[in-house]
């Protein structure tokens, strides 16, 4: 018996407003990949997507979206996720992109999922009401672990304070 190797992309997709994800399942992402694949890459590319690709996970309230696909093909899925400009469901069509977070070989995600539901604001605003400060607590510690400051330089763009509000 062989073991089949995979690769899974955590992705977020990212739309002008926030109450249009609603819209999005998981049948629709999975078809719209398919259809850039095969836009990008032809029959060939469409073909060698079809064997093994799969969403596992979507969240319609953050964006964030598990894909699954082969390895040995997972470069096709990667070149074609920027031809995706929409989401079309029987709805209305949604304008996005997809942002490529991170591609590893097991789905072991859960802590940078974390980060990405404790630093959304709608998560925040629903969930944890009483904690003000939590957004920039997770803000300075991700800005703790740049390059940046482990050289020991100072930041281009000026002081933390001045991030501009997601």
């Amino acid at each position: 018996m062989v073991r089949l190797k995979s690769r899974y992309f955590l992705c977020e997709i990212c739309v002008p407003d926030r109450d249009n994800l609603a819209y999005i399942k998981e049948k629709v992402v999975y078809y719209t990949i398919k259809a850039a694949v095969n836009k990008a890459h032809g029959d060939y590319g469409a073909a060698i997507c079809n064997l093994g690709l799969s969403v596992k996970y979507v969240n319609a309230h953050t964006g964030v979206v598990f894909i699954r696909c082969r390895k040995a093909h997972y470069r096709l899925l990667w070149s074609a996720l920027p031809f995706i400009t929409s989401l079309e469901n029987r709805g209305p069509r949604v304008s996005c992109f997809f942002n490529c977070l991170h591609i590893g070989g097991k789905m072991f995600y859960w802590n940078l999922l974390l980060v990405l539901l404790l630093y959304s604001s709608s998560v925040n605003a629903v969930i944890r009401p009483y904690v003000l400060n939590e957004k920039q607590e997770v803000r300075k510690a991700i800005l703790s672990c740049s390059i940046a400051n482990v050289r020991g330089e100072e930041p281009a763009n000026g002081s933390e304070d001045d991030f501009e509000e997601i």
